[in-house]
Protein backbone atom coordinates (compact mmCIF):
# COMPACT_ATOMS: atom_id res chain seq x y z
CA UNK A 1 0.00 0.00 0.00
CA UNK A 2 1.35 3.34 -0.76
CA UNK A 3 1.97 6.19 1.73
CA UNK A 4 0.45 9.28 1.44
CA UNK A 5 1.22 12.20 4.07
CA UNK A 6 -1.53 13.39 5.85
CA UNK A 7 -2.43 16.28 3.57
CA UNK A 8 -2.77 14.31 0.89
CA UNK A 9 -5.24 11.85 2.88
CA UNK A 10 -7.05 14.57 3.58
CA UNK A 11 -7.67 15.93 -0.13
CA UNK A 12 -8.03 12.19 -1.16
CA UNK A 13 -11.28 12.34 1.46
CA UNK A 14 -12.42 15.16 0.75
CA UNK A 15 -12.45 14.24 -3.42
CA UNK A 16 -13.91 10.93 -2.13
CA UNK A 17 -16.55 13.00 0.10
CA UNK A 18 -17.49 15.23 -2.71
CA UNK A 19 -17.68 12.34 -5.64
CA UNK A 20 -20.22 9.92 -3.11
CA UNK A 21 -22.38 13.21 -2.28
CA UNK A 22 -22.83 13.93 -5.86
CA UNK A 23 -24.53 10.64 -6.43
CA UNK A 24 -26.76 11.48 -3.79
CA UNK A 25 -27.56 14.99 -4.87
CA UNK A 26 -28.39 13.95 -8.56
CA UNK A 27 -30.69 11.30 -7.88
CA UNK A 28 -34.81 12.01 -7.48
CA UNK A 29 -36.92 10.50 -5.15
CA UNK A 30 -38.34 7.80 -6.21
CA UNK A 31 -41.91 9.54 -6.01
CA UNK A 32 -40.73 12.29 -8.21
CA UNK A 33 -39.61 10.32 -10.82
CA UNK A 34 -42.06 10.40 -14.67
CA UNK A 35 -41.64 8.35 -17.25
CA UNK A 36 -40.16 10.95 -20.91
CA UNK A 37 -43.08 12.55 -21.83
CA UNK A 38 -43.74 14.07 -18.48
CA UNK A 39 -39.99 14.56 -17.62
CA UNK A 40 -40.12 16.39 -21.02
CA UNK A 41 -42.91 18.36 -20.35
CA UNK A 42 -42.15 19.17 -16.95
CA UNK A 43 -38.44 20.30 -17.97
CA UNK A 44 -40.39 22.31 -21.24
CA UNK A 45 -42.33 24.00 -18.07
CA UNK A 46 -38.91 24.79 -16.37
CA UNK A 47 -37.75 26.34 -19.79
CA UNK A 48 -40.41 28.56 -20.01
CA UNK A 49 -40.13 29.69 -16.33
CA UNK A 50 -36.65 30.38 -17.05
CA UNK A 51 -37.34 32.80 -20.61
CA UNK A 52 -39.91 34.23 -18.04
CA UNK A 53 -37.16 34.89 -15.29
CA UNK A 54 -35.27 36.38 -18.26
CA UNK A 55 -37.15 38.69 -19.70
CA UNK A 56 -38.22 40.10 -15.78
CA UNK A 57 -34.74 40.47 -15.10
CA UNK A 58 -34.38 42.50 -18.20
CA UNK A 59 -37.30 44.89 -17.23
CA UNK A 60 -38.60 43.72 -20.45
CA UNK A 61 -41.97 42.64 -18.93
CA UNK A 62 -44.48 44.08 -15.89
CA UNK A 63 -44.35 42.68 -12.30
CA UNK A 64 -47.97 41.57 -12.91
CA UNK A 65 -47.10 40.15 -16.37
CA UNK A 66 -44.24 38.05 -14.46
CA UNK A 67 -46.68 36.46 -11.49
CA UNK A 68 -49.52 35.77 -13.92
CA UNK A 69 -47.21 33.65 -16.60
CA UNK A 70 -45.11 31.85 -13.46
CA UNK A 71 -48.66 31.37 -11.71
CA UNK A 72 -49.43 29.80 -14.82
CA UNK A 73 -46.69 28.29 -15.46
CA UNK A 74 -47.29 26.90 -11.96
CA UNK A 75 -50.65 25.31 -12.53
CA UNK A 76 -49.81 24.06 -16.03
CA UNK A 77 -47.20 21.75 -13.41
CA UNK A 78 -49.42 20.93 -10.46
CA UNK A 79 -52.08 19.70 -13.67
CA UNK A 80 -49.99 17.69 -15.41
CA UNK A 81 -48.75 15.90 -12.47
CA UNK A 82 -52.11 15.69 -11.33
CA UNK A 83 -53.16 13.95 -14.15
CA UNK A 84 -50.47 11.52 -14.40
CA UNK A 85 -50.86 10.44 -10.75
CA UNK A 86 -54.32 9.53 -11.58
CA UNK A 87 -54.11 7.90 -14.88
CA UNK A 88 -50.58 6.23 -14.40
CA UNK A 89 -49.98 7.26 -18.24
CA UNK A 90 -46.54 8.76 -19.32
CA UNK A 91 -48.74 11.26 -21.47
CA UNK A 92 -49.68 15.00 -20.90
CA UNK A 93 -52.25 16.47 -23.41
CA UNK A 94 -51.91 19.93 -24.46
CA UNK A 95 -52.80 22.21 -22.09
CA UNK A 96 -54.41 25.82 -21.54
CA UNK A 97 -54.02 27.29 -18.71
CA UNK A 98 -56.70 30.53 -18.36
CA UNK A 99 -58.21 32.81 -16.10
CA UNK A 100 -61.63 34.08 -16.13
CA UNK A 101 -60.85 37.05 -18.41
CA UNK A 102 -58.91 35.24 -20.95
CA UNK A 103 -61.73 32.57 -21.91
CA UNK A 104 -62.46 34.97 -24.77
CA UNK A 105 -59.00 33.89 -25.96
CA UNK A 106 -59.93 30.07 -26.32
CA UNK A 107 -64.03 30.44 -26.90
CA UNK A 108 -65.69 31.78 -29.20
CA UNK A 109 -68.85 31.62 -26.57
CA UNK A 110 -67.12 31.67 -23.29
CA UNK A 111 -68.84 29.35 -20.81
CA UNK A 112 -69.54 30.76 -16.99
CA UNK A 113 -66.85 29.73 -14.40
CA UNK A 114 -69.79 28.45 -12.43
CA UNK A 115 -71.10 26.01 -14.99
CA UNK A 116 -67.83 24.57 -15.58
CA UNK A 117 -68.16 20.88 -14.89
CA UNK A 118 -64.94 18.04 -14.97
CA UNK A 119 -64.81 16.36 -17.93
CA UNK A 120 -66.95 18.77 -19.85
CA UNK A 121 -66.52 19.06 -23.42
CA UNK A 122 -66.65 22.66 -25.17
CA UNK A 123 -67.02 23.19 -28.71
CA UNK A 124 -65.66 19.54 -29.45
CA UNK A 125 -62.08 21.52 -28.57
CA UNK A 126 -61.41 21.56 -25.01
CA UNK A 127 -62.33 19.09 -22.37
CA UNK A 128 -62.29 20.85 -18.54
CA UNK A 129 -59.79 19.29 -15.91
CA UNK A 130 -60.31 21.34 -13.58
CA UNK A 131 -59.02 24.51 -11.47
CA UNK A 132 -55.94 25.58 -9.87
CA UNK A 133 -55.71 28.62 -7.51
CA UNK A 134 -51.85 29.68 -8.13
CA UNK A 135 -51.89 33.37 -6.98
CA UNK A 136 -55.14 33.26 -8.85
CA UNK A 137 -57.31 30.59 -10.37
CA UNK A 138 -56.64 29.38 -13.44
CA UNK A 139 -58.76 26.63 -15.53
CA UNK A 140 -57.67 24.52 -17.13
CA UNK A 141 -58.34 22.48 -20.51
CA UNK A 142 -57.00 19.91 -22.73
CA UNK A 143 -56.94 19.79 -26.30
CA UNK A 144 -59.27 17.59 -28.09
CA UNK A 145 -56.72 15.33 -30.59
CA UNK A 146 -57.75 15.42 -33.72
CA UNK A 147 -59.34 12.23 -33.73
CA UNK A 148 -61.36 12.62 -30.13
CA UNK A 149 -62.49 15.96 -32.61
CA UNK A 150 -63.78 13.85 -35.58
CA UNK A 151 -65.59 11.23 -32.97
CA UNK A 152 -67.31 14.07 -31.54
CA UNK A 153 -68.37 15.66 -34.45
CA UNK A 154 -69.19 12.91 -35.75
CA UNK A 155 -71.39 12.36 -33.01
CA UNK A 156 -72.88 15.20 -33.22
CA UNK A 157 -73.94 15.29 -36.57
CA UNK A 158 -75.45 11.77 -36.67
CA UNK A 159 -77.83 12.70 -33.66
CA UNK A 160 -78.68 16.15 -35.12
CA UNK A 161 -79.33 14.07 -38.47
CA UNK A 162 -81.18 11.80 -36.84
CA UNK A 163 -83.23 14.60 -34.99
CA UNK A 164 -84.18 16.63 -37.85
CA UNK A 165 -85.01 13.58 -39.85
CA UNK A 166 -87.31 12.31 -37.30
CA UNK A 167 -88.58 16.71 -37.10
CA UNK A 168 -89.46 16.47 -41.11
CA UNK A 169 -90.76 12.88 -40.83
CA UNK A 170 -87.76 11.15 -42.45
CA UNK A 171 -86.08 8.14 -41.74
CA UNK A 172 -82.24 8.06 -41.80
CA UNK A 173 -82.03 6.11 -45.16
CA UNK A 174 -84.22 9.42 -46.71
CA UNK A 175 -82.30 12.19 -45.22
CA UNK A 176 -81.78 15.07 -47.99
CA UNK A 177 -78.40 15.32 -49.29
CA UNK A 178 -76.65 18.53 -51.55
CA UNK A 179 -77.34 18.15 -55.14
CA UNK A 180 -73.57 17.94 -57.22
CA UNK A 181 -72.57 20.60 -58.70
CA UNK A 182 -71.75 20.25 -62.04
CA UNK A 183 -68.75 21.72 -63.67
CA UNK A 184 -68.66 22.81 -67.55
CA UNK A 185 -66.13 21.42 -69.10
Amino acid sequence: MCNLSGAARFILSIVILIVLSSFGFGQKPAALEYGPVVTAYLGYLSNEQEVVDDRASRKEITAAYYRRNSNRIHALREMAIRLVRQSGNDYVPELEAVTVDEFGTIFEHPPHPAALRATEVFGNKFRFLGSVHSGETFYLFARLDPYEQAELIQRSSKSAASIGGARNGQNMSETSTRTRRVVPK
